[in-house]
């Protein structure tokens, strides 16, 4: 296995904390090897004969719960303890703003669609977590409980199939975990491409961060191990799915994690930190990966949002920017829809500590690219920003508009542990102003 691993990750109000890694090589921390887990997923996703799409969503997930004012609400003419700390910047859309601290992301706002209506009813970090992530609601999360429901990558896996027939790619990646990011009771054979449990065996191959400058020398290593496979005649006593783990290390799909290869200009354009998960993710996209989970953390801004906020934004300005216009000048817009969402937003009013607390009546999205009509707003808040006042949104309805996007059937159901055949969406529906 190859694992990138980074500093200590941000710490919500709840004690929750994070790592920034990125793992290669590994899947499933059930005891399952590669080869296994690929046989698994091809042998549960053959029963399901759904034509696949060539369709990519990257989730960027902003942990902790950010501000919907400060984002993508700004409600400049609410009185002063309502509106955003941060003031607002127009956009390219003709009578539309946004938080202040996004000057770049206004420049492509024509490329996005800012939901001012999105709302759930759970105000915790887990329980609003596992609603947004799956799509239904589950309070015991917020007491430590397992998640009960899949998820919207592990759900695409179930339907796809663990790997691109073409190159191999993962169906479903993430780039450090999520609460409620993994298959539930789908099982572990729908899990993220990750590490952990036995995939941890497979190969021990760590660099860490200070170390990214060997990186280079790691994949000629890599390739070098190909040729010597290649002489040896190893790959043609491997079976089918033996076959498939080992260039799915060594083949395409190591290639499309090696951000290096990119322009440095490119990589400039990005930025460090969240700029190079993104573009990692549109190299994965790009490559055939159907999901791609993003978690950039920091976002639980109790007191002086201000302040907070200045320190959080520029680098998602920047990387958010260059991912939308990177995706659009490859020709790839129809292709990879960028969901930008948290657990919650934050309370309309600010508080005594110059701070937002949890609040989940209105939550923070905007969605970008994916062949949506963009360049527009869906939904308008309260004039307080309190909750929706019109066309209001659910986590289903989020949930299929990307079902919509990757092609999945709105009507997916899976038999559940009990025996019933379970619906993945019930009541949502594909916003319809976009689709």
């Amino acid at each position: 296995m190859l694992t990138i691993w980074g500093p200590g990750g941000h710490r919500d109000c709840e004690g929750g904390s994070r790592r920034d890694f990125l793992k290669i090589g590994g899947l499933t921390a059930a005891g399952l090897g590669l080869p296994n887990l690929l046989q698994a997923r091809a042998d549960s996703s053959a029963k399901l004969a759904v034509p696949s799409k060539d369709t990519s969503v990257v989730w960027l997930w902003l942990g902790g719960g950010a501000t919907h004012i400060e984002t993508f609400d700004p409600k400049m003419d609410a009185p002063a303890e309502y509106r955003s700390t941060v003031g607002a910047v127009d956009t390219v859309v003709p009578g539309v703003q946004i938080g202040g601290l996004f000057p770049r992301i206004a420049q492509v706002a024509d490329q996005c669609v800012f939901v001012r209506s999105f709302a759930h009813g759970n105000s915790g970090h887990a329980g609003g977590t596992h609603w947004v992530m799956t799509g239904y609601d589950f309070p015991p999360a917020d007491q430590g409980q397992s998640p009960v429901n899949p998820s919207h990558g592990s759900i695409l896996s179930r339907v796809r199939g663990a790997n691109h027939p073409a190159t191999g790619m993962p169906t479903y990646v993430r780039i450090d975990g999520i609460y409620a990011d993994g298959p539930a009771w789908l099982g572990s054979a729908n899990a993220p491409f990750d590490s952990g449990g036995e995939a941890r065996r497979n190969m021990q191959m760590k660099v860490t961060l200070d170390r990214l400058s060997d990186r280079r020398g790691l994949l000629d290593d890599l390739d070098r191990i190909n040729r010597q496979a290649d002489r040896s005649g190893l790959m043609a006593g491997l079976d089918e799915f033996e076959g498939q783990a080992f260039n799915l290390v060594l083949g395409q799909a190591k290639d499309a994690f090696d951000i290096q290869q990119e322009d440095a200009r490119l990589r400039e354009r990005y930025g460090p930190g969240l700029g190079e998960q993104l573009l990692l993710a549109r190299r994965l996209s790009e490559a055939g990966c159907g999901m791609v989970n993003i978690h950039y953390g920091g976002w639980d801004m109790h007191g002086n949002i201000a302040d907070a906020m200045r320190g959080r934004c520029p680098q998602m300005d920047q990387a958010v920017s260059a991912f939308i216009s990177d995706v659009v000048q490859r020709g790839l817009r129809d292709n990879v829809l960028l969901v930008i969402t948290g657990e919650f937003g934050r309370t309309p009013r600010v508080n005594g500590s110059a701070g937002r607390d949890h609040w989940a009546p209105l939550s923070t999205l905007a969605l970008a690219c994916g062949g949506l009509r963009t360049g527009c707003v869906v939904g308008e808040s309260s004039a307080k920003a309190e909750v929706p006042d019109a066309t209001p949104v659910t986590p289903q309805d989020l949930m299929a508009t990307v079902f919509h996007h990757l092609g999945i059937p709105q009507d997916t159901h899976f038999i559940s542990p009990a025996g019933r055949p379970t619906p993945m969406i019930t009541d949502g529906r594909p916003i319809a102003e976009i689709v």
